[in-house]
């Protein structure tokens, strides 16, 4: 299955992507007649609710789809789709998962998941235009994979922990380097408003397969900037997950972005910022392609 959240007069709504249309999750629940929890209206509620049947229930969408024209937003492109989950509770990051890029920036490799945090307000959805370029000189990309967990998770082991996961999606963890660089924290330059594109869907992990298997491709303006695959994470996503539900509970819609490998722009020489007018594009295999233009200043 693959979850949206789309645009509305009253608010961000939850759907579901199948082929390129987009239809209502709220109306797809309650008219399939399956919404025996309720029939919410977000991502995040709906995950809350139906965390634990997420394959029986995109089975059941796929095959009501064709009659399901009350629930019909539209094509994708028409939808006005925000990021999966607009309003996670935390969004949580791991540096230096990658051992080329623990290389290239010249620092040990990690005994722990080196752990920060990002801010609702500087996600977009996979069609707004990256924000930062008005405060920031140093924009660089990064492409990430997103998790996002569907069941709460609280001090489980590595070997459960993918159970607890929705599923995942491309992520660009756009950094302000100058203002990284001001301090010994990295808040400042992560935290930027409107500068973290995701999506467009978040895919369930029933249609991912092996999570630790998947190519990663960032281009900017269609040039290859980095290659990689999730195998060569150090720490691999059920690890992660088990480290930050030894200490903090993990709640449904919550974000985990994974890591960034080798070929940021910062250590290119000389080194390559994204600029107003700029697109990148953030591909990882059997999730989907997440495409943006960096916004006018």
């Amino acid at each position: 299955m693959k979850l949206v959240s789309y645009n509305h007069p009253y608010g961000a709504r939850g759907g579901v992507l199948i082929g390129d249309a987009v239809y209502d999750l709220e109306r797809m629940l309650a008219d399939t007649g399956v919404a025996d929890r309720g029939a919410p209206s977000s991502v995040k509620e709906f995950l809350s609710l139906y965390g634990d049947r997420l394959t029986e229930l995109g089975g059941v969408f796929d095959s009501a789809s064709e009659n399901a024209i009350g629930a019909l937003v539209g094509p994708i492109a028409e939808a006005g789709l925000v990021g999966p989950v607009p309003d996670p509770a935390k969004v949580l990051c791991v540096g230096l998962n990658y051992k080329d890029h623990v290389a290239e920036t010249g620092r040990a490799l990690p005994e722990f998941p080196d752990v920060f945090t990002k801010f609702a307000s500087t996600l977009i959805g996979p069609f707004a235009e990256i924000g930062g370029a008005e405060v920031s000189e140093n924009l660089d990309f990064e492409g990430e994979v997103a998790v996002v967990i569907g069941r709460r998770a609280s001090k489980v082991s590595a070997a459960e922990a993918l159970d607890h996961v929705a599923g995942l999606a491309p992520l660009n963890d756009v950094t302000a380097r100058d203002l990284q660089y001001r301090g010994t924290q990295w808040t400042a330059g992560k935290a930027v408003d409107g500068s973290t594109p995701w999506g467009p869907a978040l895919v369930t992990l029933d249609e991912v397969g092996d999570p630790q298997t998947l190519d990663l491709v960032t281009r900017v303006n269609d040039v290859e900037m980095q290659r990689s695959n999730t195998r060569h994470q150090i720490f691999p996503i059920a690890e992660i997950i088990a480290y930050l539900s030894s200490f903090l509970t993990l709640e449904p819609g919550d974000v985990i972005a994974t890591g960034t490998p080798q070929g940021i722009g910062a250590k290119r020489t000389p080194p390559v910022w994204i600029t107003p007018g700029d697109t990148v594009e953030i591909e990882i295999e059997r999730v989907g392609t997440l495409r943006n233009r960096v916004a006018s200043v």
